[in-house]
Protein backbone atom coordinates (compact mmCIF):
# COMPACT_ATOMS: atom_id res chain seq x y z
CA UNK A 1 0.00 0.00 0.00
CA UNK A 2 2.73 2.32 0.86
CA UNK A 3 4.29 2.16 -2.74
CA UNK A 4 1.34 5.17 -3.83
CA UNK A 5 3.45 7.33 -1.75
CA UNK A 6 6.54 5.92 -1.21
CA UNK A 7 8.57 3.26 -3.43
CA UNK A 8 10.90 1.14 -1.64
CA UNK A 9 13.04 0.98 -4.67
CA UNK A 10 14.09 4.59 -3.83
CA UNK A 11 15.76 3.98 -0.80
CA UNK A 12 18.94 5.88 -0.16
CA UNK A 13 22.08 3.81 0.79
CA UNK A 14 23.80 4.73 4.67
CA UNK A 15 20.57 6.25 5.78
CA UNK A 16 19.04 5.12 8.94
CA UNK A 17 15.59 3.83 8.88
CA UNK A 18 13.70 3.93 12.56
CA UNK A 19 11.16 1.07 13.43
CA UNK A 20 8.85 1.74 16.66
CA UNK A 21 7.20 -1.68 17.38
CA UNK A 22 5.51 -3.37 20.81
CA UNK A 23 5.47 -6.86 22.12
CA UNK A 24 2.22 -8.45 22.26
CA UNK A 25 3.34 -11.59 23.33
CA UNK A 26 6.38 -13.80 22.41
CA UNK A 27 6.73 -13.60 18.94
CA UNK A 28 4.04 -11.16 17.78
CA UNK A 29 5.29 -7.69 17.68
CA UNK A 30 3.22 -4.87 15.98
CA UNK A 31 4.91 -2.53 14.45
CA UNK A 32 3.72 1.33 15.34
CA UNK A 33 5.87 3.41 12.80
CA UNK A 34 8.44 3.23 10.47
CA UNK A 35 10.34 6.68 9.72
CA UNK A 36 12.70 6.65 6.15
CA UNK A 37 15.14 9.46 5.82
CA UNK A 38 14.88 10.04 1.84
CA UNK A 39 16.60 13.07 0.02
CA UNK A 40 18.05 15.99 2.03
CA UNK A 41 14.61 17.48 2.85
CA UNK A 42 12.20 14.84 2.78
CA UNK A 43 11.28 12.18 4.88
CA UNK A 44 8.83 9.10 4.55
CA UNK A 45 6.62 8.52 7.44
CA UNK A 46 4.38 5.53 8.30
CA UNK A 47 2.04 5.61 11.70
CA UNK A 48 -0.38 3.19 12.74
CA UNK A 49 -3.59 5.10 14.20
CA UNK A 50 -6.90 3.04 15.40
CA UNK A 51 -5.15 -0.12 12.86
CA UNK A 52 -4.82 1.59 10.11
CA UNK A 53 -1.35 2.47 8.43
CA UNK A 54 -1.34 6.15 7.31
CA UNK A 55 1.64 7.17 5.36
CA UNK A 56 2.78 10.41 4.88
CA UNK A 57 5.80 12.27 3.46
CA UNK A 58 6.72 15.49 5.00
CA UNK A 59 9.08 18.20 4.12
CA UNK A 60 11.48 20.72 5.59
CA UNK A 61 11.43 24.48 4.11
CA UNK A 62 14.41 25.08 2.22
CA UNK A 63 16.28 28.09 0.87
CA UNK A 64 18.13 28.89 -1.76
CA UNK A 65 21.52 30.85 -1.82
CA UNK A 66 24.35 31.94 -5.05
CA UNK A 67 27.26 30.54 -4.56
CA UNK A 68 30.53 31.58 -6.93
CA UNK A 69 34.05 29.98 -6.64
CA UNK A 70 36.88 30.28 -8.62
CA UNK A 71 40.20 28.98 -8.90
CA UNK A 72 43.28 27.90 -10.55
CA UNK A 73 43.81 24.36 -11.52
CA UNK A 74 46.82 23.01 -9.76
CA UNK A 75 46.39 19.18 -11.30
CA UNK A 76 42.97 18.66 -12.26
CA UNK A 77 40.00 20.66 -12.38
CA UNK A 78 38.07 17.88 -10.69
CA UNK A 79 40.53 18.53 -7.84
CA UNK A 80 41.16 21.81 -7.81
CA UNK A 81 37.30 22.54 -7.40
CA UNK A 82 36.70 20.46 -4.31
CA UNK A 83 39.52 22.01 -2.81
CA UNK A 84 38.46 25.67 -3.06
CA UNK A 85 35.13 23.98 -1.78
CA UNK A 86 33.03 23.67 -4.86
CA UNK A 87 30.15 20.98 -4.56
CA UNK A 88 31.35 17.77 -5.76
CA UNK A 89 28.14 17.12 -7.79
CA UNK A 90 28.58 20.73 -9.07
CA UNK A 91 32.03 20.04 -10.77
CA UNK A 92 30.94 16.77 -12.03
CA UNK A 93 28.38 18.16 -14.16
CA UNK A 94 30.41 21.43 -15.40
CA UNK A 95 32.93 18.26 -16.42
CA UNK A 96 30.12 16.64 -17.88
CA UNK A 97 28.65 20.86 -20.32
CA UNK A 98 31.96 21.13 -20.92
CA UNK A 99 33.31 17.63 -22.48
CA UNK A 100 31.83 18.10 -25.61
CA UNK A 101 34.81 21.08 -26.45
CA UNK A 102 37.32 20.30 -23.98
CA UNK A 103 39.65 17.18 -23.45
CA UNK A 104 39.96 17.14 -20.37
CA UNK A 105 43.66 15.43 -20.40
CA UNK A 106 44.80 17.22 -23.21
CA UNK A 107 43.47 20.74 -23.16
CA UNK A 108 43.73 21.51 -19.38
CA UNK A 109 47.26 22.54 -18.57
CA UNK A 110 48.67 23.88 -14.98
CA UNK A 111 47.85 27.30 -13.61
CA UNK A 112 44.62 27.67 -16.67
CA UNK A 113 41.57 28.50 -13.67
CA UNK A 114 37.82 28.42 -13.32
CA UNK A 115 34.89 29.77 -12.31
CA UNK A 116 31.18 28.58 -11.29
CA UNK A 117 28.28 30.09 -10.28
CA UNK A 118 25.44 27.95 -9.14
CA UNK A 119 22.56 27.54 -6.67
CA UNK A 120 22.70 25.65 -3.50
CA UNK A 121 19.32 24.79 -1.67
CA UNK A 122 19.66 24.34 2.10
CA UNK A 123 17.22 23.33 5.04
CA UNK A 124 16.31 26.74 7.23
CA UNK A 125 18.31 25.88 10.43
CA UNK A 126 21.13 23.42 8.97
CA UNK A 127 23.34 24.78 6.20
CA UNK A 128 25.37 21.80 6.47
CA UNK A 129 22.23 19.99 4.72
CA UNK A 130 22.46 20.65 1.60
CA UNK A 131 21.61 19.91 -2.03
CA UNK A 132 23.09 21.42 -5.38
CA UNK A 133 20.75 23.60 -7.39
CA UNK A 134 21.06 24.83 -11.42
CA UNK A 135 24.29 25.83 -12.17
CA UNK A 136 23.71 28.92 -13.84
CA UNK A 137 27.51 29.77 -15.35
CA UNK A 138 30.68 27.91 -15.88
CA UNK A 139 34.06 29.56 -16.88
CA UNK A 140 36.87 27.67 -18.11
CA UNK A 141 40.14 30.11 -18.84
CA UNK A 142 42.43 27.84 -20.68
CA UNK A 143 45.91 28.30 -21.96
CA UNK A 144 45.44 25.96 -25.14
CA UNK A 145 41.43 27.16 -25.88
CA UNK A 146 40.70 30.36 -24.42
CA UNK A 147 38.17 31.31 -22.42
CA UNK A 148 35.03 29.05 -22.89
CA UNK A 149 31.70 30.60 -21.30
CA UNK A 150 28.86 28.62 -20.59
CA UNK A 151 25.08 30.08 -19.33
CA UNK A 152 22.43 28.21 -18.90
CA UNK A 153 19.09 28.63 -20.53
CA UNK A 154 15.70 26.79 -20.93
CA UNK A 155 14.65 27.36 -24.38
CA UNK A 156 11.40 27.74 -26.12
CA UNK A 157 10.93 23.45 -25.94
CA UNK A 158 11.24 23.52 -22.32
CA UNK A 159 14.83 21.76 -22.68
CA UNK A 160 17.47 23.33 -20.03
CA UNK A 161 20.80 23.01 -22.24
CA UNK A 162 23.86 25.10 -21.43
CA UNK A 163 25.47 27.95 -23.92
CA UNK A 164 27.89 30.27 -25.23
CA UNK A 165 28.27 33.99 -25.14
CA UNK A 166 27.05 33.76 -28.91
CA UNK A 167 23.79 31.56 -28.09
CA UNK A 168 25.25 28.65 -29.42
CA UNK A 169 24.77 25.12 -27.37
CA UNK A 170 27.44 23.67 -25.40
CA UNK A 171 26.07 19.88 -27.34
CA UNK A 172 28.08 18.73 -30.50
CA UNK A 173 27.79 15.79 -32.54
CA UNK A 174 30.67 13.93 -30.63
CA UNK A 175 32.18 14.81 -27.60
CA UNK A 176 35.51 15.32 -26.61
CA UNK A 177 35.96 13.98 -23.88
CA UNK A 178 33.80 10.58 -24.03
CA UNK A 179 35.09 9.66 -20.39
CA UNK A 180 34.03 10.33 -16.86
CA UNK A 181 36.30 13.63 -16.62
CA UNK A 182 36.19 13.69 -13.10
CA UNK A 183 38.22 10.04 -13.13
CA UNK A 184 41.21 11.06 -15.80
CA UNK A 185 44.83 10.53 -14.86
CA UNK A 186 45.35 15.10 -14.01
CA UNK A 187 48.95 14.40 -15.07
CA UNK A 188 49.39 17.17 -16.96
CA UNK A 189 52.06 16.50 -20.31
CA UNK A 190 49.76 13.53 -20.70
CA UNK A 191 49.87 14.34 -24.17
CA UNK A 192 51.40 11.42 -25.79
CA UNK A 193 50.66 7.88 -25.06
CA UNK A 194 53.35 7.19 -23.01
CA UNK A 195 54.73 3.84 -24.55
CA UNK A 196 54.70 4.68 -28.08
CA UNK A 197 54.10 8.09 -28.48
CA UNK A 198 52.15 9.13 -31.50
CA UNK A 199 53.69 6.95 -34.04
CA UNK A 200 51.88 7.08 -37.67
CA UNK A 201 49.62 3.36 -36.75
CA UNK A 202 48.34 4.96 -33.87
CA UNK A 203 45.97 7.20 -35.06
CA UNK A 204 43.49 7.90 -31.95
CA UNK A 205 43.83 9.43 -28.46
CA UNK A 206 44.17 7.67 -25.48
CA UNK A 207 42.62 8.58 -22.16
CA UNK A 208 44.56 7.28 -19.39
CA UNK A 209 41.85 6.66 -16.12
CA UNK A 210 41.96 4.23 -14.13
CA UNK A 211 39.83 0.30 -14.47
CA UNK A 212 36.45 0.85 -14.44
CA UNK A 213 36.32 4.31 -15.15
CA UNK A 214 32.74 4.92 -17.07
CA UNK A 215 33.29 5.10 -20.74
CA UNK A 216 30.23 7.47 -22.51
CA UNK A 217 28.81 6.90 -26.03
CA UNK A 218 30.26 10.43 -27.65
CA UNK A 219 27.33 10.59 -29.62
CA UNK A 220 23.56 9.07 -30.83
CA UNK A 221 24.00 6.39 -32.60
CA UNK A 222 23.70 2.60 -33.44
CA UNK A 223 26.27 0.28 -32.20
CA UNK A 224 27.19 -1.73 -35.21
CA UNK A 225 30.18 -3.68 -33.21
CA UNK A 226 30.54 -4.88 -29.96
CA UNK A 227 33.13 -7.64 -29.55
CA UNK A 228 36.61 -8.49 -28.87
CA UNK A 229 38.63 -7.33 -32.05
CA UNK A 230 42.23 -7.60 -32.71
CA UNK A 231 44.80 -5.99 -30.42
CA UNK A 232 42.03 -3.18 -28.96
CA UNK A 233 40.56 -5.99 -26.51
CA UNK A 234 36.83 -5.45 -25.90
CA UNK A 235 36.25 -3.26 -28.46
CA UNK A 236 32.62 -1.08 -29.29
CA UNK A 237 32.16 0.63 -32.63
CA UNK A 238 29.28 2.95 -33.21
CA UNK A 239 27.68 4.72 -36.37
CA UNK A 240 26.75 8.09 -36.07
CA UNK A 241 24.80 10.79 -38.13
CA UNK A 242 26.91 12.70 -41.16
CA UNK A 243 29.38 9.91 -41.81
CA UNK A 244 31.06 10.05 -38.51
CA UNK A 245 31.62 7.02 -36.30
CA UNK A 246 33.46 6.00 -33.31
CA UNK A 247 35.44 3.38 -31.58
CA UNK A 248 36.34 2.59 -27.92
CA UNK A 249 38.95 -0.02 -27.28
CA UNK A 250 40.70 -1.93 -24.08
CA UNK A 251 37.45 -2.15 -22.34
CA UNK A 252 37.27 -3.91 -18.77
CA UNK A 253 33.97 -5.08 -19.52
CA UNK A 254 30.43 -3.66 -21.76
CA UNK A 255 27.75 -2.58 -20.27
CA UNK A 256 24.29 -4.50 -20.56
CA UNK A 257 23.12 -1.94 -23.30
CA UNK A 258 19.37 -3.39 -24.36
CA UNK A 259 19.43 -2.88 -28.54
CA UNK A 260 21.86 -1.21 -30.46
CA UNK A 261 20.72 2.24 -30.52
CA UNK A 262 22.80 4.42 -27.94
CA UNK A 263 22.19 8.06 -26.95
CA UNK A 264 25.03 10.35 -26.46
CA UNK A 265 26.27 10.62 -22.70
CA UNK A 266 25.43 7.06 -21.96
CA UNK A 267 27.40 4.35 -20.53
CA UNK A 268 28.45 1.80 -22.94
CA UNK A 269 31.34 0.10 -20.83
CA UNK A 270 33.99 0.79 -18.47
CA UNK A 271 37.98 1.12 -18.88
CA UNK A 272 40.46 -1.59 -18.65
CA UNK A 273 43.55 -3.10 -20.16
CA UNK A 274 42.19 -5.55 -22.72
CA UNK A 275 43.98 -6.45 -25.67
CA UNK A 276 47.40 -4.79 -26.54
CA UNK A 277 47.56 -2.85 -23.87
CA UNK A 278 50.45 -1.87 -21.39
CA UNK A 279 47.76 -0.56 -18.87
CA UNK A 280 44.25 0.45 -18.21
CA UNK A 281 43.17 3.49 -20.74
CA UNK A 282 40.76 4.30 -23.20
CA UNK A 283 41.55 4.01 -26.65
CA UNK A 284 39.48 6.52 -28.85
CA UNK A 285 38.77 6.67 -32.78
CA UNK A 286 36.97 8.62 -34.68
CA UNK A 287 35.88 7.85 -38.71
CA UNK A 288 34.30 9.85 -41.26
CA UNK A 289 33.50 7.83 -43.78
CA UNK A 290 35.20 4.88 -42.63
CA UNK A 291 38.66 6.53 -42.79
CA UNK A 292 40.10 7.73 -39.10
CA UNK A 293 40.38 11.07 -38.36
CA UNK A 294 42.14 12.73 -35.64
CA UNK A 295 39.45 13.16 -33.09
CA UNK A 296 41.47 16.27 -30.88
CA UNK A 297 41.86 18.29 -34.48
CA UNK A 298 38.18 17.54 -35.19
CA UNK A 299 36.10 20.96 -36.57
CA UNK A 300 32.61 19.33 -35.51
CA UNK A 301 29.78 21.42 -36.22
CA UNK A 302 28.59 23.43 -33.24
CA UNK A 303 24.98 22.77 -31.55
CA UNK A 304 22.39 24.80 -32.57
CA UNK A 305 22.08 28.43 -32.43
CA UNK A 306 19.57 29.92 -31.10
CA UNK A 307 17.86 32.87 -33.39
CA UNK A 308 15.42 35.69 -32.67
CA UNK A 309 13.15 35.98 -29.72
CA UNK A 310 14.89 32.84 -28.22
CA UNK A 311 18.14 34.43 -28.69
CA UNK A 312 16.72 37.66 -27.51
CA UNK A 313 15.70 36.39 -24.20
CA UNK A 314 18.92 34.13 -24.22
CA UNK A 315 20.73 37.88 -24.24
CA UNK A 316 18.61 39.08 -21.07
CA UNK A 317 19.38 35.96 -19.21
CA UNK A 318 23.04 36.08 -19.67
CA UNK A 319 22.87 39.73 -18.70
CA UNK A 320 21.16 38.69 -15.93
CA UNK A 321 23.89 36.39 -14.80
CA UNK A 322 26.89 38.56 -15.75
CA UNK A 323 25.27 40.89 -12.74
CA UNK A 324 24.40 38.17 -10.36
CA UNK A 325 28.70 37.50 -10.66
CA UNK A 326 29.76 41.03 -11.01
CA UNK A 327 27.55 41.83 -7.41
CA UNK A 328 28.32 38.16 -5.55
CA UNK A 329 31.45 38.16 -2.82
CA UNK A 330 32.63 35.07 -3.09
CA UNK A 331 31.88 32.14 -0.47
Amino acid sequence: ETKKIFDPKNLIIGKEIIIKYENKEKNNKKINSIFIPLEFNKNFYLEKINENFIAEITSKKTRKRLVKKKGFISDSLYLSGLRTGVDKKAINEMIAIFSFSVDFQRDVWRNDNFQILYEEEFIKYDKANKNLGKILYANLGLQSLGSLKLYRFESDNGKIEHFDENGKSAKKLLMKTPIDGARLSSGFGMRKHPIRGYMKKHQGVDFAAPKGTPIYAAGDGVIEMKQRYKGYGKYIRIRHANGYKTAYGHMSKFNKTPGGRVKQGKIIGYVGSTGNSTGPHLHYEVLKNNIRINSQKLKLPSGRKLKGEELQRFIETKNSINRKLDDLGVY
